[in-house]
């Protein structure tokens, strides 16, 4: 199973017009045409929120128009940007086990079982799951103990160390990870929000931070409170699950690239 991830594509409209600004659509684009040419067609695609800027209408239809191409699953969940009630009005009640009026759901489809997470606190940067949203995945986790797990939100559910994010990230991450800690078949737990790579390990599993397609941050960790922004590549995340591997996860670069070498032919090392 191959899964793709995008995340923090922040589709916004043109400033003081109600079209689309074409920067960040020509971003998103970029990345579909990325996921198209892989090598290895991914069986799904997952995005970890803030699809868009601001919530309105006119930026999610822009964003629908241009993930329209991809003949794979799309899978979403909102970013503290997006719109709750724009976002489930558009991709409808996705995957299995919806909660209702939350962008919370299960799909069973693969040997790796995804289950999406909604963080949104509706107006507010930080996250936050609730009672309601936690029993839900007490539940979900409950029912299936040994399928191997993969869950999918925007918050991450840990410390940065660089203070403008940790003021906005996931409120209850303790509880979170209490509940976590005790599901051993959670593989990993990807995440967007921070708009950079970085890994950690949480509540006995990995959690995972996906690379924004708006726009990188660069951390600096002699100045904690202070956040700059590198217009440097985006880029996607790509979680291989074999049964013989186990989840490994690939980071990919969006771009322009060179040709792709052949280093290895299936038996050998090419020189």
């Amino acid at each position: 199973m191959i899964l793709a991830q995008l995340s923090d594509a922040h589709i916004k409209l043109e400033k003081g017009r109600t079209i689309p600004d074409q920067a960040s659509s020509d971003r998103l684009q970029q990345a579909v045409a990325h996921i198209m040419a892989l090598p290895a067609r991914p069986d799904a695609l997952i995005i970890t929120g803030d699809c868009v800027e601001t919530g309105q209408r006119a930026e999610y239809d822009r964003f629908r128009e241009i993930l329209r191409p991809l003949p794979i699953p799309v899978y979403v969940v909102p970013g503290n940007h997006d719109n709750r009630v724009q976002l489930l009005d558009l991709f409808g009640s996705q995957g299995a086990q919806p909660l209702a009026g939350s962008a919370q759901y299960v799909i069973d489809d693969w040997p790796l079982r995804l289950i999406a997470l909604d963080t949104l606190v509706q107006g507010r940067g930080y996250g936050a799951l609730g009672a309601e949203r936690l029993q839900w995945l007490a539940d979900r986790l409950a029912e299936a103990p040994t399928r191997p797990t993969l869950i999918f939100m925007h918050h991450p559910p840990f410390q940065t160390g660089l203070v403008p994010f940790d003021q906005i990230g996931l409120v209850d991450a303790d509880a979170f990870g209490a509940l976590i800690s005790s599901h051993t078949q959670v593989e990993r737990i990807v995440t967007g929000h921070v708009h950079m790579a970085a890994v950690r390990r949480f509540a006995g599993t990995v959690v995972m931070t996906c690379p924004a397609i708006a726009y990188t941050l660069v951390p600096d960790m002699n100045q904690p409170d202070r956040v700059a922004v590198l217009q440097e590549p985006p880029a996607c995340l790509i979680h291989v699950w074999r049964e013989h591997t186990g989840l490994v996860t690939y980071t990919s670069l969006i771009g322009t690239h060179g040709p792709v070498i052949e280093l290895h032919d299936g038996t050998h090392w090419v020189e």
